[in-house]
């Protein structure tokens, strides 16, 4: 896909020169730089919501004397 953006001159320059001086394109620099930029392992992990529920009270009891062992349907519970 193609794009415009504005650069401010200086900018613009510094990446043209880091461009030639490492041996890439300036569409190589932008690629890599927008990359790094969007990487989602440098992003804060952030767990759904469901994640942090409690169980309640007497449902974590029964899960914990095994009353769902081998498979009990949960539903027959309630």
């Amino acid at each position: 896909m193609k794009t415009t953006i504005d650069i401010p001159e200086g900018l613009y320059r510094r990446a043209e020169i880091h461009a030639v001086e490492t041996g890439r394109t300036l569409k190589d620099l932008v690629l890599t730089s927008l990359e790094k930029e969007l990487d989602l392992s440098s992003m804060p992990q952030i767990s759904p919501t469901w994640a942090n529920r409690k169980l309640r009270p007497d449902f974590e009891a029964a899960l914990k004397a095994g009353a769902f062992a081998g498979g009990t349907n949960s539903a027959v519970m309630i």
